[in-house]
């Protein structure tokens, strides 16, 4: 009998990106709309990626 292929989990595919370097990362919350009310501190820095602890990003590789 053939071993089924685990499937690729779409929605964590597109939330996450793989780089060559094995890092997970992911784009932050909250930094397309409504930004007045917010400093410009915290604007910028929602700009810049998340990213995964090695724990977790270990678990999710097998999703992506």
């Amino acid at each position: 009998m053939a071993k089924n292929k685990m499937k690729t989990h779409k929605a964590t595919k597109k939330v996450l990106k793989e780089h060559k370097s094995g890092l997970i990362t992911y784009k932050l919350s909250g930094g397309n709309h409504q930004t007045s009310k917010d400093s410009a501190k915290e604007v910028r820095q929602r700009r810049m990626k998340g990213k995964l602890a090695k724990g977790i990003a270990k678990r999710l590789k097998k999703a992506i």
